[in-house]
């Protein structure tokens, strides 16, 4: 356990050593990019406000879980290849690594939450009982990275075109994802299409949180697909996992 928080220190300072802004720029990328898309959407094109929230509200409820599943999916692809010391010389449960870089972009994310929180009150919408089910949104989202993660970092053991494979998922995820548009907006008949993607069920998750009010259970039929479909992932994610890992020290 203590090799594990240790990992997740040293994960942190390492990713912006040499940098002079250090951490700083963990923030202040997400921050930039919700601001050009404000800009282009509130300013631009005049973007109204969707139900009683302005625009930017709504937006935010949407980039920010995204932000976390983007940071956390790519770095935790890396994540086994980056510390190949840990599998050649320590006994450690190499398993454990996707989770390490997950939980600093966690942490990162905690962050925006509460940013976000606080936009909201400036709006005058304040604090509700219905903020209790982040929790239950946050966790449900750091396992469906973990699932993913684990198949992309055990493949990118064997194969270096899984990053830039995954890189392109991402942005191809971010469009087709209900992030900047509405999902209302769209003929009935491709929404059960669109559903099949489970970031659909954490981003409407938490705008249920912020702006509908509505809790998840209220959701049955959506909530069971994600689950199913998470558990298919860290089936799939251990089953690889397990399998390659013997051969993971001859290759790296």
């Amino acid at each position: 356990m203590n090799l594990f928080l240790s990992l997740i220190r040293n994960d942190f300072k390492q990713e912006f050593a040499g940098s002079f802004f250090g951490g700083v720029w963990a923030f202040v990328q997400p921050i930039v990019t919700i601001l050009i898309f404000w800009f282009v959407f509130q300013v631009g094109f005049k973007a109204q406000p969707v139900g009683d929230y302005p625009f930017i509200l709504w937006l935010l409820s949407g980039m920010i879980p995204w932000f976390f599943f983007n940071e956390g999916v790519s770095k935790a692809t890396q994540s086994i290849v980056a510390n190949s010391y840990l599998v050649k010389k320590i006994v450690f449960k190499v398993s454990l690594l996707p989770i390490i870089k997950i939980v600093t972009a966690l942490f990162i994310h905690i962050f925006f939450l509460m940013v976000m929180v606080i936009i909201y009150m400036a709006y005058g919408y304040g604090v509700n009982i219905y903020y209790i089910q982040i929790v239950y949104y946050l966790f449900s989202l750091t396992i469906l990275m973990y699932g993913i993660s684990l198949i992309t970092s055990t493949f990118a053991v064997f194969a270096k075109d899984i990053n830039p494979l995954v890189t392109m998922l991402l942005q191809f995820g971010f469009w087709i994802t209900p992030i900047f548009w509405n999902l209302d907006t769209v003929p009935k008949k491709y929404h059960m299409i669109i559903e099949l993607n489970p970031l659909v069920y954490i981003i409407n998750g938490y705008r249920d949180v912020f702006i509908n009010k509505v809790w998840f259970w209220e959701h049955n039929n959506m909530t069971i697909f994600f689950w199913m479909i998470t558990g298919i992932l860290l089936v799939v994610g251990r089953v690889t996992y397990k399998y390659l890992r013997p051969s993971f020290a001859d290759v790296l």
